[in-house]
Formats: structure tokens, sequence, C-alpha cells
């Protein structure tokens, strides 16, 4: 689970404007971190099918996020990978 302070670090470190949350670079910001945190808890619980089945329709909501982003603006969808070091 994300702290306040960790999310609001990523929300303005990703916004595009003051007060922008719901950009999809925010919200891809956002579920990158929470995939790599249950990405760690899953390398410990290897059983825990219930967290990998969340973690599985994470990846998809960043995946459908990345392709809006790509076919809207290109230049946004490559700084945003490489921001974040997502590769395709």
């Amino acid at each position: 689970m994300l702290s306040n302070e960790v999310k609001q670090s990523i929300i303005t470190g990703n916004a595009r404007h003051e007060g922008d949350t719901g950009s999809p670079e925010v919200q891809i910001a956002i579920l990158s971190e929470r995939i790599r945190l249950l990405t760690e808890h899953l390398k410990e619980h290897k059983k825990d099918h219930h967290s990998r089945r969340g973690l599985l329709k994470m990846v998809g909501k960043r995946r459908g996020l990345l392709n809006y982003l790509q076919s809207k603006d290109i230049e946004r969808y490559r700084a945003i990978i490489a921001k974040l070091g997502i590769r395709r």
C-alpha cells in the first residue's frame, strides 16, 4: 500500500500542471509504483494467488493507459516510458 507522502511525491513529480492528479502520466506512475511493491511482496509470498490476480489487473490497466497515451501523443508516451524505465 502506498503511503500518502509517497503518492503525493509521485503526483508532483509527474503532474502536467498544478493540481493535476488524473492525467495518464500520473496514473501510470502510481500504478508502476504499486506494481513494484506488489512484485516484491509476491517474491516472498509465492502462493498468494489473490494478490497475483490484482497485480495482473494493474499491469493490464497500465498497459491500457500506455496504449492510450501512445495513440494520443507519442512524445508524452516516450517521455513517461523513459522516466519510469518501463520497456515494451
